[in-house]
């Protein structure tokens, strides 16, 4: 690792110290590193937007991909960006006086979607599926501007499980965040950089670095959500047997088609026995 200040972006200066925390960069950095390879993110020479909420998951991707860059794993530029939404009492300073300090090239980006998700959504509907819709939009239209090739977000591997759970307990099919995808216009890529990484690890290393958390407000206050019921049920599994979780996300990557029930996936009704095998029945019985 870099540890010696006068060879480490500004975003990692004041570390702790601890083989502790240094275990944990190096986990994340891996998982990271993994995730971009494995799923062939880099474009030599691109720009990439990355998107920032100020929340624990967004700090860790910002800190990693510069780590990757400093290192000379990741060529491509980054431009971070923040959408200020609108909702009341956002600490609209923390994150513009953050970027500047650690010498980050950045965008902040104002449009009040607060006020139109406020106004649509009915009382007692949850806000998420407007508000993302309305952010993901505004996002696409910053990085056609910036001349950026990708939009990142740092959905982790917990938020991947919690969505491929709700499209299967409420949405009626096996479906999840793809570490990426192109947009519908097909102009612009998705990642998901943190894929590999779990949140428990996110959280403990933005507070370690002492990043400038800002909690998410705007549907975080609603009771019943989906995602939290589902989150507390893969909580209490987690519990019951450590290491659940990453064994689901495994399951993930190794999907076997045949062994699912869907035609479109795999050629049911064309599958076919080999009746030259010596195994075939070649006199089956009338029936």
């Amino acid at each position: 690792m870099l540890d010696h200040a006068d060879d480490i972006h500004p975003l990692f200066h004041g570390a702790p110290k601890t083989t502790e925390f240094k275990k944990l960069r190096k986990r994340i950095v891996q998982n990271v590193r993994e995730a971009v390879e494995q799923y062939g993110m880099v474009e030599e020479g691109a720009k990439w937007l990355v998107c920032l909420s100020g929340g624990k998951d967004s700090y860790t991707l910002l800190a990693v991909l510069h780590e990757l860059k400093w290192r000379g794993l990741l060529p491509v530029d980054f431009l971070a960006c923040n959408l200020d939404q609108g909702q009341p009492g956002f600490p609209a300073t923390v994150l513009p006086e953050f970027l500047e300090k650690m010498q980050v090239p950045h965008r902040i980006e104002y449009q009040d979607t607060y006020s139109i998700v406020v106004d649509k959504v009915p009382q007692g509907r949850t806000y998420c599926a407007l508000c993302s819709r309305l952010r993901r939009g505004n996002l696409y239209r910053i990085a056609r501007e910036e001349g950026c090739s990708a939009v990142v977000l740092g959905h982790h591997r917990d938020d991947i499980l919690e969505t491929f759970f709700m499209n299967l307990f409420h949405g009626g099919r096996l479906a999840t965040m793809p570490p990426k995808l192109v947009n519908e216009e097909g102009d612009l890529f998705v990642y998901r950089p943190l894929a590999h990484v779990a949140e428990a690890d996110c959280d403990r290393f933005a507070r370690a670095m002492n990043y400038p958390i800002i909690p998410c407000d705007l549907c975080g206050s609603q009771d019943g959500l989906q995602r939290q019921q589902v989150k507390q049920i893969l909580d209490g599994w987690e519990k019951n047997s450590p290491g659940r979780r990453q064994v689901m996300f495994r399951a993930l990557m190794n999907v076997r088609p045949s062994h699912m029930l869907d035609p479109g996936l795999f050629d049911f009704a064309g599958l076919m026995r080999d009746m030259e095998s010596p195994n075939s029945l070649k006199n089956p019985e009338p029936r």
